[in-house]
């Protein structure tokens, strides 16, 4: 893995040293992404320069570094992420003189000889890349399918500034970003920025499988060119209800996964995997055991609160396969020294309080391997949320209802407090309990209201569900993408709504989590579940081989029961969090009550005050549990305060 920048300038050109120095900056702003070496090529006629900073994964001698050229000299790249199918197609192309055997080097001769778009269509990979074709005299950016990698770009002093991060574009001299306030009421709303937009009005983030060719002559005006889309999942969907035997999907399934796992074992420096103790990473898990030569190198971390620790059920899932496990407890102490580093680690807001175990999980591992197999994506193409099972169960039956009767079924239901709901609650069966019933009952209440499916969507993914802009100067709703989706009469809710999350909160929650989190101690991560391959397979199976009986991701548990006893993995969903909800009752209460302040949200102008004040005296009282979106505040917060100079430039 790596970090990438590209500099195209345009009034006017700069020296060829100073741009060599200006890109080099740039790229040692993002070092930790590629700590084992960097270098910079310019092109100072056309005012073009291409960074990189490497981690060496595959190809470890020079023959590997980066920016490279093509054999021709036609192209030259600065490259981030991995082609695991490299191999298959060195194969495919005319033989000729390589310097080495980096996958680099093989896509550079595969869009030589086969042209971009067909190249891009033949590699089985992740990767962000910046490609400068000297014939044309035009910048290709390209982003592989699910949007594993991030690619950023923007203008700024007249340049178009390319990077992985943004923190790279922060670096470049006279940056002055502008908060972009429709992409702060998304974030507020959503704990993360969606594609295209980015926090900064300046800048946009490549939408995964896109690819955008900028001439030199219109890099002024970047922004405004069209972005072609290379891949379509939408396109490879089938939903109808497919005949399948139940032996010949799972079959299919171990066949996909052990292909892309095998891919993605292959590197030249050591290799382990994340294990939750979960479906999805006791698979992958299960999977590589079954390739490897010796026993996989597993990682878990572990909480002293049973209601947010798995390392027990990962324990005992490593030693049913005989791995190499490692685990660390951490205390909450320890957890809670991450959050100032948060604000630089995910250079723009990120409001998905995982993001605090999993750069844990990625720093303990980082200490053994350099990189890291993960269960990434089988909840979004597997049906692994309870979002899809009240799709499925709840609005398929209430839709049919008429409107004014759910609406008033849902005020009754929403007339009683979540904190009156959760003291009922205790009284019915264990069987019946669950964590904040009052909570879940009132955002069922809404869901049953709503108008339509899309309506019905939003609402479950939102994480502040008022009218009212969050933000001064802000819109009322913003961010989320219909993707084309909700006019398929043929689809059902549940296959719309996992078609939208492996869109939009797939890559743009899930992986750039992961992405800054592994990146920010140098370790790569990889998702076999991600291999697009993978990914047709899934959205080629109907619905019932994802959802039966009220059981979710139920394909992926037959195929894990062949290799790993269905005890060791029956029990509630728990996710990957930290308890937010207490450390803001708590350890973290004055913290947040100085970036919370409702002087200091007038005076700064961007977040509005009342609905965030609001929040907090509720939380505070315990009447309702609103961790997360007041932990996006927070994650804004915290984030503008690192960055006092946005103060002057923004309105």
């Amino acid at each position: 893995m790596c970090g990438i920048v590209a500099v195209l300038t345009f009034t006017p050109h700069l020296a060829s040293g100073e741009l060599v120095r200006r890109a080099t900056v740039m790229a040692e702003a993002i070092r930790h992404r590629g700590p084992d070496g960097g270098d910079t090529w310019v092109d100072a006629v056309t005012g073009v320069a291409l960074a990189h900073r490497r981690l060496s994964i595959v190809d470890l001698s020079p023959a590997g570094a980066q920016p490279m050229k093509s054999a021709s000299g036609r192209y030259t790249i600065t490259f981030n992420g991995e082609i695991y199918n490299y191999r298959d197609l060195r194969r495919q192309l005319p033989a000729c003189d390589w310097r080495g055997h980096s996958d680099t080097e093989v896509l550079l001769a595969a869009i030589e000889t086969w042209g971009i778009e067909t190249a891009l269509e033949r590699c089985v990979g992740m990767f962000a890349f910046a490609l400068w074709d000297a014939h044309e005299r035009e910048l290709v950016l390209a982003r592989d399918r699910m949007g594993e990698k991030p690619l950023y770009y923007g203008l700024s002093q007249g340049a178009l500034l390319v990077a992985s991060e943004l923190k790279a574009f922060e670096a470049w001299p006279g940056w002055a970003g502008e908060i972009d306030r429709a992409a702060l009421e998304d974030f507020l709303r959503h704990s993360c920025v969606h594609a295209p937009g980015s926090i900064y009005r300046q800048v946009r983030k490549l939408p995964p499988a896109c690819l955008l060719r900028v001439p030199l002559a219109h890099a002024g005006r970047a922004l405004e060119l069209p972005v072609q889309r290379y891949w379509s999942l939408e396109q490879h969907t089938r939903f109808q209800a497919t005949t399948f035997t139940e032996a010949d999907a799972c079959d299919s399934l171990e066949q996909a996964l052990m292909r892309a796992i095998g891919d993605q074992m292959v590197a030249d420096v050591p290799v382990g995997a994340f294990l939750s103790g979960g479906v999805d990473s006791s698979l992958i898990v299960a999977l590589m055991r079954r390739q490897a030569g010796a026993a996989v190198k597993t990682f878990s971390i572990g909480f002293h609160d049973d209601a947010y620790n798995e390392a027990h059920h990962a324990k005992a899932v490593a030693a049913h396969l005989g791995t190499d496990h490692t685990e660390l407890y951490v205390s909450a102490e320890e957890a809670r020294r991450v959050i100032p580093a948060l604000p630089s680690m995910y250079d723009e807001p990120f409001g998905d309080s995982s993001q605090i175990p999993t750069f844990l999980v990625a720093q303990m591992a980082r200490k053994a391997v350099t990189v890291s197999l993960s269960g990434d994506g089988g909840d979004e193409l597997f049906g692994g949320y309870n979002r899809y099972v009240w799709a499925d169960r709840v609005w398929r039956r209430m839709s049919r209802m008429p409107a004014p009767l759910r609406r008033a079924g849902g005020a009754m239901v929403q007339s009683v407090s979540p904190a009156a709901w959760d003291q009922l609650w205790k009284w019915m069966p264990a069987r019946l309990q669950a964590a904040q019933p009052g909570d879940k009952l009132h955002k069922l209440a809404g869901l049953v209201s709503v108008a339509d499916g899309r309506a019905a969507y939003a609402w479950l993914v939102a994480l502040h569900r008022g009218a009212e802009p969050l933000v001064v100067g802000g819109e009322a709703a913003a961010g989320l993408s219909d993707h084309g989706l909700w006019n398929q009469p043929a689809r059902t809710l549940a296959d719309n709504m996992m078609l939208a999350d492996a869109l939009g909160y797939l890559p743009d929650d899930i992986l750039a989590k992961v992405d800054r989190a592994t990146m920010a101690v140098s370790l790569e991560s990889r998702a076999p579940f991600l291999d697009h391959r993978v990914v047709e397979l899934a959205f080629a199976l109907p619905l019932s081989a994802k959802l039966r009986g009220g059981t979710t991701k139920w394909l992926l548990r037959q195929l894990l029961y062949r290799h790993v006893p269905q005890h060791l993995i029956e029990r509630p969903k728990m996710g990957f969090g930290v308890p937010i909800d207490a450390w803001l009752r708590g350890p973290l209460k004055a913290w947040a009550e100085a970036l919370l302040a409702p002087e200091r949200l007038r005076k700064e102008g961007f977040v509005a005050a009342r609905p965030v004040t609001h929040a907090w005296q509720e939380h505070q009282s315990g009447r309702r549990n609103h961790q997360h979106f007041l932990w996006n505040v927070l994650m804004f917060q915290a984030w503008h305060e690192s960055r006092p100079g946005l103060r002057a430039s923004v309105a």
